[in-house]
C-alpha cells in the first residue's frame, strides 16, 4: 500500500500508520497485526449491543454533566451508525484475541470517535475532537463493557431468532398431534416392537419437548438481563457515577425491546461467565430435544419400500447423484447437524467459564463466539425444517397395518392371564410367525369378543378406568 494511502494515528503506546480509509485507530491496528489468527469476527448482534452500549453511555454521561451536548450528539449518531451495520467493514479484530475482548472494545471506541469527529466536521485520528477514550469510553471498562455485549446480544438472538422458531415448531407439531390423534401404530422401546401407541400422543411428546425447552430459554433469557455494566475495572465502579449504568441499561432496553438491568453484585458478574454458561446450557438442551425429534422422524419415514414408512414427509430435492428417484431427509439432515455443533459450542462455554481468573473471565470473545452465533443458526436451521419439512408430515398406513402383528399385544393379555402365560403366547407367535391373537384363540379357552376387547390396540393407549 503506497504512503498517500496510509495515516498516522497514534494511542498510548505511539504512533501507528493505518489505511487512510479505515474508521479504526491505532489500538485496533495494533490488535489487527497481533492477532492474525483464524480470519473469524465477533458476531454482528455483539457488535449491535456493543454500538448500543456506546450510544446510551454518551446519552448518560450527558445527562450527568460529564459529557458536552455537541460531543454526546455526534458519539451517539456515530454510535447508531455501527449498531446499523454500516461501519461493519470497519471491525476487522479477530474473535481469538485479548481475553477481556479489550481489543474489540477499543475498535469501537476508535470508529466511534473517529466518525463522530467527521460528523463534527473534524477529521478520522482528531483525538481533540473526540477522544475514544475520554469520551467515548467515558465512565466505562473493557471489562464491564463485554460481558454486557455478550448478554445483550444473546438476548437478543434468543428472542428474535431462536424462541419464535421453537415456538412455530411446537405448534406445528402440536398440530400434527392432533391430526394424528386416532391413528394407532407399534410404540418402540430399546428399537424393540412395544405395545400400541397412538401417533398423535407421540407428536404429543415431541410438542412438550419444546414448550419445556421454551420455559429453559426463558429462565436463561432472565438471568441474562442482569449485565456488569457499571462495574469498570474490577466490579468496584472506579471512575464512573453511581446512576451511570442504570441510565445506560434504560437506554439499551429501549433500543434493543427488552430490558436489561444492572447487577446487583458486579464482583460476580465480571469474574465469572455464569449466566452465559447457564443459558449456553438451555440452548444445548434445546438442541438435544430438537435432534431426538427430528432423529425419530427420518427414522419413522425410513424407505419408502423396506425402511419404517409410518410417516411420508415432503420431498425437497433429489438425494442421490448416482440412485434416479432417490429422496433424503435433508431437512432433518441439517438440523442434526446443527444440533451437534451447538454441543460443541456449549463444550467451549463450559471450558470458558472456568476460566475467571480472580476479578475478570478472560474468555469473553471465544464465550461470544460460540454462544450468538449458535442461537442464531439453531433458529433459523428448527425454521427450515418447520417450514420445508414439519408442515408437510402425514401419517402412512403403515403403521396402523403392522400393529396386528406386534407381539407386544401381548401385554393385554396379562390381567386376564398372568405374565407367564402371556409371554409364552408372545413367543410362540414370534416361533410360529402368527399373531397373538391368532395363538391365544387356539392355547386359551378366550373367545373373539373377549380377545376383540383384551387385544384392542386403542383402549391400550390410555389408563384404565
Amino acid at each position: 500500500m503506497s504512503d498517500e494511502a496510509r495515516r498516522i494515528e497514534r494511542d498510548s503506546m505511539g504512533e501507528l500508520d493505518i489505511p487512510a480509509e479505515a474508521y479504526w485507530g491505532a489500538s485496533t491496528e495494533r490488535a489487527v497485526r497481533n492477532f492474525p489468527i483464524s480470519g473469524l469476527r465477533l458476531p454482528r448482534r455483539f457488535i449491535r449491543a456493543l454500538a448500543w452500549i456506546k450510544k446510551g453511555a454518551a446519552g448518560a454521561n450527558l445527562e450527568l454533566g460529564r459529557l458536552d451536548a455537541e460531543r454526546a450528539d455526534a458519539i451517539a449518531r456515530a454510535a447508531e451508525e455501527v449498531a446499523r451495520g454500516a461501519l461493519d467493514a470497519h471491525f476487522p479484530v479477530d474473535v481469538f484475541q485479548t481475553g477481556s475482548g479489550t481489543s474489540t472494545n477499543m475498535n469501537a471506541n476508535e470508529v466511534i470517535a473517529n466518525r463522530a469527529a467527521e460528523l463534527l466536521g473534524g477529521r478520522r485520528g482528531d483525538r481533540d475532537r473526540v477522544h475514544p477514550n475520554d469520551h467515548v469510553n467515558l465512565g466505562q471498562s473493557s471489562n464491564d463493557v463485554v460481558p454486557t455485549a455478550l448478554h445483550v446480544a444473546a438476548i437478543s438472538a434468543l428472542v428474535e431468532v431462536l424462541e419464535p422458531a421453537v415456538e412455530r415448531l411446537r405448534e406445528t407439531l402440536a398440530g400434527r398431534a392432533g391430526r394424528f390423534r386416532d391413528v394407532v401404530k407399534t410404540g418402540r422401546t430399546h428399537l424393540q416392537d412395544a405395545t400400541p401407541i397412538r401417533l398423535g400422543q407421540v407428536f404429543t411428546g415431541y410438542a412438550g419437548q419444546l414448550e419445556r425447552g421454551l420455559g429453559r430459554l426463558a429462565f436463561a433469557r432472565t438471568e441474562l438481563t442482569e449485565v456488569a455494566l457499571g462495574g469498570t475495572a474490577v466490579g468496584t465502579g472506579l471512575n464512573t457515577h453511581r446512576r451511570f449504568a442504570g441510565l445506560v441499561c434504560r437506554a439499551v432496553s429501549h433500543d434493543a425491546g427488552f430490558e436489561v438491568r444492572e447487577t446487583s453484585n458486579h464482583f460476580q458478574a465480571q469474574a465469572t461467565l455464569d449466566a452465559a454458561v447457564s443459558a449456553s446450557g438451555a440452548v444445548r438442551t434445546v438442541a438435544i430435544s430438537l435432534g431426538k425429534i427430528v432423529n425419530d422422524v427420518r427414522w419413522l419415514a425410513s424407505g419408502p419400500r423396506t425402511g419404517l414408512g409410518e410417516l411420508s414427509i415432503p420431498a425437497v430435492q433429489p438425494g442421490s447423484s448416482i440412485m434416479p428417484g432417490k429422496v433424503n431427509p435433508v431437512l432433518a439432515e441439517a438440523l442434526i447437524q446443527v444440533c451437534c455443533q451447538a454441543c460443541a459450542s456449549d463444550l467451549a462455554l463450559v471450558q470458558a467459564g472456568q476460566w475467571g481468573c480472580f476479578e475478570l473471565n478472560t474468555m469473553l470473545p471465544l464465550a461470544a463466539h460460540n454462544l450468538v452465533p449458535t442461537i442464531e443458526t439453531l433458529g433459523t436451521a428448527a425454521d427450515a425444517f418447520e417450514r420445508g419439512c414439519a408442515r408437510g408430515i402425514e401419517a402412512t398406513g403403515r403403521g396402523p397395518e403392522m400393529v396386528e402383528r406386534g407381539l407386544a399385544l401381548a401385554t393385554g393379555l396379562v390381567p386376564r392371564l398372568g405374565y407367564d402365560r402371556a409371554a409364552a403366547i408372545a413367543k410362540q407367535a414370534a416361533r410360529s410367525g402368527r399373531t397373538v391373537r391368532e395363538v391365544a384363540l387356539e392355547a386359551t379357552d378366550l373367545g373373539d369378543d373377549e380377545l376383540r376387547e383384551l387385544l384392542d390396540p386403542l383402549r391400550m393407549t390410555e389408563p384404565e378406568g
